[in-house]
């Protein structure tokens, strides 16, 4: 598990998850868990893509990821948000199976774009997600503050001149981002959950941005590394783990917080 040919799977997914925390907060935030959703099926089939014409699949990722956050943005624009991030759901499940029907790749290698490996991840793939994070994090660092803004008092933002459209295109492209380093670890059907239960069990624990936030990256990581450490030994697919660890740490958070205030509310009768 400690061998030197897991390092790049504990250095990448590491950054995953810390990634996955930081955006996921602003996802929980604004109520864009379907978009969350809707992002890793579109980097799925830039995979798929990339896979049949013989390319990196990183590059089909963040080529399909992009193309379809930015699309999402601008048909939102003119019609119901949910309605068209499901037409693109449905839209990139479709071209990610004809893909995978025109490709003549070796079975196990397209199940793990789906959910995810934890072997054989090569330094260039470490490298490139760690580019892929430090521009990420660069993005969300200069839009911090407007981003917050809108997404939590959105008539206050207006009234400073900060534009809704460009904020969501953003958004959507930290999404799509965060999306692309994610994919290869945890598969595209599963990657969404790294980005709403850690975020999720944060904000349901601590409602103020920066404690939650670091708190979101703490259980991301927790996460993760429990997650390879289990498929390690089971053999079985690491998106398995995330998805019911991330669950898990919001039943809990759920359960603390409710907890919490049965405790406030018997001390304030008392």
């Amino acid at each position: 598990m400690f061998a030197p040919f897991m390092e790049n799977t504990w250095i990448t997914a590491s950054i995953i998850a810390a990634i996955a925390a930081l955006v996921g907060f602003f996802v929980v935030l604004r109520g864009a868990t379907f978009t969350a959703h809707a992002v890793p099926n579109a980097a799925f089939a830039g995979a798929a893509g990339a896979s049949l014409i013989g390319v990196s699949s990183l590059l089909g990722l963040g080529a399909f990821s992009l193309g379809g956050a930015l699309l999402i943005g601008v048909l939102s624009r003119r019609g119901r948000h949910d309605a068209v991030t499901a037409l693109i759901v449905a839209l990139m499940l479709g071209l990610g199976a004809l893909f995978l029907s025109w490709s003549t790749e070796y079975a196990p290698e397209i199940y793990s774009l789906l959910f995810g490996e934890v072997l054989g991840l090569s330094s260039n793939e470490t490298n490139l997600t760690a580019i892929l994070a430090v521009v990420c994090v660069l993005i969300l660092a200069c839009v911090y503050r407007p981003l917050l803004l809108s997404s939590t008092l959105p008539e206050a933002a207006e009234a400073r001149g900060i534009s809704a459209a460009r904020i969501d295109a953003l958004f959507l492209v930290l999404v799509a981002l965060a999306t692309t380093t994610a994919v290869p670890v945890v598969g595209a059907l599963l990657m969404f959950s790294l980005m709403i239960g850690p975020p999720a069990a944060a904000r349901a624990l601590t409602k103020h941005p920066a404690p939650a936030m670091a708190l979101g990256v703490v259980l991301a990581l927790a996460t993760v590394w429990i997650a390879i450490a289990a498929s390690y030994q089971t053999n079985w697919p690491i998106g398995f783990f995330v998805g019911v660890g991330s669950a898990a740490w919001y039943v809990l958070a759920r359960i603390g917080a409710w907890a919490r205030l049965s405790v406030k509310s018997v001390g304030e009768r008392a």
